[in-house]
């Protein structure tokens, strides 16, 4: 018997949710995972730009090297760009900053931070 997978995107959750599973998930790597969802489904339905993008840039920043949450926050600002159509100039220069990492040392940064950057040049007409 063939079974069939399907995916769908994640949903937002509530803000105080998605706080506490992204500090949980920045102190604890363990939780990546849970976080990586919740990150997504704040990026692609949650129609407060301003936290949203705020979320995508703490973990930027603050996720650990060879985290796939870095890369995917990079990824996150792209749709957050294709969304709204702008991000803050903090916003832009992690973009900037993530994508030329993942080129450097994609052990360091996954792909995703690149496919974020192309998105925000593309939606934002940039560079």
């Amino acid at each position: 018997m063939h079974t069939h997978r399907s995916f769908r995107n994640p949903r937002a959750l509530p803000h105080e949710v998605v706080v506490e599973t992204l500090e949980r998930a920045l102190g604890d790597r363990s939780h990546e995972t849970e976080a990586a969802g919740v990150l997504v489904g704040s990026a692609l339905n949650d129609d407060d730009r301003e936290f949203v993008e705020h979320w995508c840039i703490e973990v930027g920043t603050r996720a650990a090297s060879g985290s796939p949450l870095l890369g995917l926050a990079g990824l996150c600002l792209g749709h957050t760009a294709r969304r709204f159509g702008q991000l803050s100039d903090e916003g832009l220069a992690l973009v900037v900053s993530l994508a030329a990492r993942a080129e450097a040392d994609p052990s360091d940064v996954d792909g995703r931070a690149q496919d974020g950057h192309d998105d925000v040049r593309s939606f934002l007409h940039l560079w």
